[in-house]
């Protein structure tokens, strides 16, 4: 049965959110609010499209009418924004400009949700860190592959130790040869290079999954020097997440120089004993391939892709492989929380068949649930500041432990006493 804590949502006055950037992530996180909305959980009113782009804020406010009935103002600053009168803001603007929106919005009192990596560098973080504590607002980091349903499932086993006493982790992603992933500046350094922009949710998702890393020792590449983008002028789709991409990236060079890191292969340790493999790879050719596997004491455990919907295959000695339903029984107590289980159908979930829009639109709904119970004092947020500047050090102590040759330490990335690689990007940044 329900918790009765969440019994009453449709009684609390909606919040007034605004979607501040208003590009592709900007129209996701709004198809996602709208799928929140579908599923019954009518806690905000989107009331602005913010973006100094007045056609990408436009194009979100147009199909937000569709969605909701009524269309948000289209404004092109916070300023703008403040005489619409709003309570929270969702920060989908590109890396370079999240710790500028957040920390003005949190001085502003909005609550903010912010879009990851929750800032450029670690001293970017650092300074929205800041922000946060000195004000009452909520701050929530908008981190979805922990809230697929399957993740979910997978943390329960690992807490069950129903693998034991988990010793050592690999995680493979490996492949994009020459393509653009997703956009030109997914590639550039000073704007969030692909090591970053993906990185930091395998990063979240490793210590969701095991704990706090400690230590982390890396080589890093940039393969790839020139990227291609397929879709340049009415070419072919390239990478499209949720197929929202398409009309800027016929926009966008056919051929372009790329200046971040495309790959990083590196050990790591955690604070519990456990030790890493990791390789990310967007600049392979051949067979890709993907893997995060984790064994134990008793077995081992091995993770489908994130947001596909795929199983769970646990391996333990004496016994035969385990990849359907009986997952369950092994944790009797799983339940989802109530917002996942009206988006995906239960509350108890081994597998899930969507298309990916969909669960792209139902993980990133998850996301506005857990900020409007935070709001609502109802609990505190998942991915918090702290979270999200942590995923953000796992990621970028790779490109430090290359640029200096030497093992690096998650608390010497948050303290910024490691800085070599981030120093020109936060110069760049002015902080």
């Amino acid at each position: 049965m329900r918790n009765n804590r969440y019994r009453t949502h449709r009684e609390i006055q909606k919040i007034r959110l605004a979607i501040v950037g208003c590009g592709g992530m900007g129209h996701r996180h709004m198809y996602g609010l709208a799928e929140l909305h579908r599923a019954g959980w009518e806690k905000f009113a989107l009331v602005g499209a913010c973006d100094p782009v007045q056609a990408n804020a436009e194009s979100l406010a147009a199909q937000a009418e569709e969605r909701f009935g009524t269309k948000p103002a289209v404004v092109g600053s916070l300023e703008e924004l403040a005489a619409v009168g709003v309570d929270a803001v969702d920060v989908t603007t590109t890396p370079p400009y999240h710790h500028t929106v957040a920390v003005e919005t949190l001085e502003r009192g909005w609550h903010t949700m912010v879009e990851k990596p929750m800032g450029l560098t670690v001293r970017a973080c650092n300074l929205i860190c800041r922000a946060a504590d000195a004000s009452d607002a909520v701050l929530s980091v908008a981190e979805n592959y922990r809230r697929d349903p399957v993740n979910r499932l997978a943390k329960a086993l690992l807490d069950a130790e129903v693998i034991g006493k988990p010793r050592f982790l690999i995680h493979h992603a490996i492949g994009g040869s020459n393509r653009m992933l997703i956009s030109v500046w997914r590639h550039q350094k000073d704007q969030s290079g692909v090591l970053l922009d993906v990185g930091v949710h395998y990063s979240d998702m490793i210590e969701y999954l095991l704990g706090e890393v400690d230590t982390v020792y890396a080589q890093t590449r940039l393969h790839e020097p020139i990227r291609h983008n397929p879709a340049a002028g009415s070419g072919e789709s390239g990478s499209n997440p949720a197929g929202v991409y398409t009309k800027w990236q016929q926009k966008m060079p056919a051929e372009f120089e790329a200046t971040a890191e495309d790959a990083a292969y590196a050990t790591l340790t955690f604070k519990n004993g456990v030790v890493g493999q990791y390789i990310e790879d967007h600049g392979a050719w051949g067979q890709g391939s993907w893997l995060r596997q984790i064994h134990g004491s008793k077995g081992s455990m091995t993770l489908p892709g994130d947001r596909s919907g795929r199983l769970i295959s646990l391996n333990i000695a004496g016994q035969e492989t385990i990849n359907d339903e009986r997952l369950l029984s092994l944790v009797p107590d799983f339940c989802l929380d109530a917002v996942t289980t009206d988006l995906f159908g239960g509350d108890r979930l081994w597998r899930y068949e969507f298309p990916f829009a969909q669960t792209d639109a139902k993980i990133i709904a998850i996301e506005y649930g857990d900020f409007a119970e935070a709001i609502a004092g109802n609990r505190t947020v998942e991915v918090d500041a702290y979270q999200g500047a942590r995923s953000v050090a796992v990621s970028y102590a790779m490109l430090e432990s290359c640029a200096t040759g030497s093992i690096v330490s998650l608390d010497a990335m948050l303290d910024e006493s490691v800085d070599t690689y981030q120093r020109e990007i936060d110069e760049g940044l002015g902080i």
